[in-house]
């Protein structure tokens, strides 16, 4: 568990210091992925369905806020329908108009769940989204996940019906409007998906806010559970066959990534929590500390073994005269030292008494004034 709390650590680190690069190259592959599943699904109009439209428009919508993308894949699907007919563009505009009255009320700032509801739906892992919302924001954000919700349905069933929307007639058209309609707004699965999101979402949120020992993992797990059994009650109930192995797959799926969230948002050490008590004029305060898990990232060194050492190229010629020099010289300080040794005697002596003599001399005539 220490090199994942490590490696953690370490993202953490490189993402706070290029968090504006790193935030604008989500952006624009969430951009791109958007556009490319809208040109996917109801890609009617072949000039807009090329993946270099859809490229161009992720690259203008990476340069403003996320808001900005979700009206661009507004305008790119209100287009499709466009071309289908006139039916499938009023109900499209009037069901986008409804919920943008939600969604602009109550989570303006929820853009990307817009984004990543359809998304996951085409991953086939939809839950991931009320539980990663569940975790890390608060109940409203089941709103941004039903209007995603629904999208992904609407295009879903666009994909199929587009071919008996041809009618151009009055008739004919008002016919369209009313069968698309009901065929939206009366989808069981929809209304399935959208109760069971809901209940998950409720039960994460109030798991992961107990003073229990894993909270979040025991939200997780639960949340999946939950989603799997609320579905299969429903579509029992309702008589509407679903792939449960797709069911199945996906909530673990989510689970993962609900425990990974956990590890980057909420890490902490639950054999080191602690229950403290304080109190006031008023009240008791009995208070659970848990301390977050910090691992400090090992500093890297770098050791130079084979360093590079310089050599000075010399003439052979000239190093030999060098040597012998020395060499010479060497030995007349050394014949000079053995002279000095080998002095004879006698002349020892005479330089002794020569000195004596001097030093008598001297003090002869310190002594005697008339010598001076």
């Amino acid at each position: 568990m220490d090199s994942l709390y490590v490696i953690r650590e370490r993202m953490q680190d490189l993402y706070s210091r290029y968090s504006i690069v790193a935030d604008k190259a989500i952006q624009f592959v969430l951009a791109v992925m958007t556009f490319y599943m809208i040109n996917n699904h109801v890609g009617f109009m072949k000039t807009l369905a090329s993946p270099v439209v859809a490229l161009a428009l992720a690259i203008i919508a990476t340069f403003f806020p996320p808001i900005i993308t979700v009206i661009l894949a507004t305008a790119l699907i209100l287009v499709h329908m466009y071309s289908v007919s006139i039916a499938a563009l009023v109900v499209t505009a009037l069901i986008f108009l409804i919920m943008y009255i939600f969604y602009l009320r109550f989570t303006p700032k929820m853009a990307i769940v817009v984004l990543l509801t359809p998304l996951a739906f085409a991953f086939k892992i939809p839950v991931v989204v009320p539980i990663s919302c569940a975790l890390l924001m608060s109940p409203i954000s089941m709103v941004a996940v039903g209007c995603g919700t629904v999208v992904y349905y609407m295009m879903a069933y666009m994909k199929k019906a587009a071919s008996g929307m041809q009618d151009g007639s009055v008739k004919g058209m008002m016919g369209q409007i009313g069968k698309y309609a009901k065929q939206v707004f009366q989808n069981k699965e929809l209304w399935i998906v959208l109760v069971a999101f809901i209940i998950c979402t409720l039960v994460v949120y109030t798991l992961r806010k107990q003073a229990i020992a894993h909270a979040w993992t025991i939200a997780v797990i639960v949340g999946a559970v939950v989603n799997i059994v609320v579905v299969a009650i429903g579509d029992v109930a309702m008589g509407v066959h679903a792939s449960y192995g797709s069911l199945i797959f996906g909530s673990i799926g989510a689970a993962v990534i609900g425990v990974i969230l956990e590890l980057f948002f909420f890490s902490v050490d639950y054999s080191r929590s602690e229950n403290l008590q304080y109190e006031d004029d008023e009240y008791y305060y009995y208070v659970k500390a848990v301390p977050k898990i910090v691992v400090s990232t090992p500093e890297k060194t770098v050791k130079r073994i084979n360093e590079r050492q310089e050599t000075e190229i010399m003439d052979t010629a000239e190093v030999r005269k060098k040597a012998k020099k020395q060499a010479q010289e060497k030995a007349r300080q050394s014949e000079q030292g053995q002279k000095k040794k080998k002095r004879p005697a006698s002349k020892r002596r005479n330089v002794m008494d020569a000195d004596v003599d001097q030093e008598l001399l001297r003090r002869s005539f310190e002594n005697d004034p008339d010598m001076r």
